[in-house]
């Protein structure tokens, strides 16, 4: 990886990184930081002193990795050939990144993730996946999420019936705080393992604890060489280094010092190969910098443009693969433009481990720099909160709420306080609501699939050609945690654009497991979400619009999008 403080351009805001790293020095924040003080970020040691594992957790896992290689040749060695991951947010992001980083290694495991609701994505999982070939994977830290739990009763009740209650608890294992209500199930259930994770890291910093490491164990990667890399940065990030020299202090010196200057969208232009960090990295920086009416907006997945695509509320960083240059000539321009651009370079893919802690550190820094508190996530829970009394009300009375649309325009519904005759025109009105400094978030409770991806994407490029803002895209609920947080949590300049569509398809929930009992499906529990979100949204003074896009999102979506120009 080549040098930041060399490679990157920061222009006039380089004087403010400088200040603020001298500022830390003479504060000896770095130091504080690996003593686990919690007065670095607040007076409060509440959900920070416990909160700090993920400073040491390499070494630590490194007694792990024979027995986590063993287990998976074990699981191999059955004729077990997938596994499938049920999870959410922290537990479900690094094991994504690992499989579309890494795939598979001759004698390994397939990894799929299962982190939506959406019937159709649940029902298409467990379709193509034979309960006898495969081990699911249930991750949850604190043992409780509901989306998780849901997707266990769901996939324990198939495997039962596939294979009988002995055979299917040998193809369930737990990735859990130990004690929790998932570790209890395990046992009840005799899983095949339970693996306790440290209780001193939270979810979005667990990529390299158990949360992490099992699944990557299971695909082949090398844990040994992706340790090797994390402990890289963490000496470099080590009280061992001079303040000025510490790159995870000069990183996160400088995405806090180009935010507080206005430059608070952070666009991540990413190498194809590791372009999975990407979605990671995005849930690190949200839930842990967006709250307190402040926080720094992570731009994932956007083409690059030209420079007069962007407001001055951008700045860039480029993740590097080896001798990528395939972004060097519009990344040049947007510096000629007086765009900040911070350049990281990945020697290979291993290198991922190395920037999963060197963004941890960097955050936490960063953190400090803004006054906030790095490692809770105060707004995440007024979604749930709503979703769960929606769940609550259908359950007792068999209807969700029913709301009238503002307008309807052939398969599309337009809900929210606009007024317009076309569903086009209603996004262009509501569009006027932008503040300076204003963003979108395109929030897709919709199946994901390649077809929708794209459709997505040229709505984001309509969107950002249209206002110059910058336009981010999430499937829910699997956003709920991650760039939720920021949502609720930030300025409240965010404009959002809330897609839903026709289910033709629904899987139930069993109420219990081994129950075929079903209160709900997942049809209605992501229905629930959704509108539990917009209530959370509206409360919090957010600007929201809903278009539901009927059977054919694809089509529906470039209706919309003609209407932009």
């Amino acid at each position: 990886m080549s040098t930041p403080q060399e490679a990157s351009t920061l222009g006039t805001y380089q004087a403010a990184v400088h200040a603020a790293i001298v500022e830390m020095a003479r504060a000896d924040i770095p130091s504080r930081i690996w003593s686990h003080d919690h007065t670095v970020w607040k007076p409060d040691p509440a959900e920070i002193t416990n909160r700090l594992g993920w400073l040491d957790v390499a070494e630590r896992m490194r007694a792990y990795v024979t027995d986590l290689e063993d287990f998976a040749k074990a699981a191999a060695a059955d004729g077990i050939t997938h596994a499938l991951l049920l999870g959410m947010g922290g537990s479900s992001l690094a094991p994504e990144v690992f499989t579309r980083t890494f795939g598979v290694s001759d004698g390994h495991l397939e990894l799929s993730v299962l982190d939506s609701t959406d019937p159709r994505a649940v029902l298409s999982v467990a379709e193509r996946l034979d309960p006898a070939r495969t081990l699911y994977i249930v991750s949850t830290k604190s043992g409780g999420t509901v989306e998780t739990l849901s997707f266990f009763r769901y996939f324990y009740n198939r495997a039962v019936d596939s294979l009988g209650r002995e055979r299917a608890s040998r193809h369930f294992i737990a990735i859990t705080d130990a004690g929790s209500g998932l570790d209890r199930l395990a046992s009840a259930h005799h899983f095949r393992k339970a693996f306790h994770a440290d209780p001193n890291i939270g979810g979005r910093y667990s990529a390299l604890s158990h949360f992490g490491l099992v699944p990557a164990s299971l695909i082949g990667v090398d844990l040994r060489r992706l340790i090797a890399r994390t402990m890289a940065a963490s000496e470099a990030c080590s009280t061992d280094i001079p303040v000025e020299e510490n790159l995870g202090v000069w990183l996160g010196a400088a995405i806090s010092e180009l935010a507080r200057a206005g430059r608070d969208k952070l666009t991540f232009v990413i190498s194809p190969e590791v372009a999975g960090f990407g979605d990671w990295v995005e849930q690190l920086i949200a839930e842990s910098t967006g709250k307190q009416g402040t926080g720094i907006l992570p731009v994932v997945g956007e083409p690059l443009g030209a420079p007069q695509d962007y407001g001055r509320d951008r700045a860039f960083v480029h993740l590097r693969l080896g001798e990528d240059t395939a972004h060097d000539a519009a990344l040049s321009a947007l510096e000629q433009a007086e765009h900040p651009v911070i350049r990281l370079r990945l020697a290979d893919t291993y290198d991922i481990g190395l920037q999963f802690f060197l963004w941890e550190f960097a955050t936490a820094v960063a953190g400090h720099r803004l006054g906030i508190q790095p490692f809770d996530q105060p707004n995440v829970e007024s979604a749930k909160v709503r979703g769960r009394a929606l769940v609550k009300e259908f359950s007792a009375t068999g209807m969700l709420p029913q709301q009238r649309p503002a307008l309807t325009d052939g398969p599309v519904g337009v809900y929210g306080d606009v007024s317009a005759r076309t569903a086009g025109q209603a996004l262009l009105e509501f569009l006027k609501h932008a503040q300076p400094g204003a963003y979108i978030a395109i929030q897709a409770y919709i199946q994901p699939g390649p077809d929708v991806d794209a459709a997505l994407q040229d709505l984001r490029l309509a969107l950002r050609s249209r206002t110059g803002l910058a336009v981010t895209t999430g499937y829910g609920p699997r956003f709920l945690h991650s760039t939720g947080q920021i949502h609720k949590g930030d300025a409240g300049r965010g404009l959002f654009v809330q897609l839903t569509a026709n289910m033709r398809r629904d899987a139930p929930i069993p109420d219990e497991i081994g129950s075929s009992i079903s209160t709900i499906t997942f049809g209605i529990l992501k229905t629930s979400q959704a509108l539990g979100d917009a209530q959370a949204l509206q409360e919090a003074g957010r600007q929201v619009l809903r278009f539901h896009l009927g059977s054919d999102v694809p089509s529906a979506l470039a209706r919309i999008i003609e209407t932009l120009g």
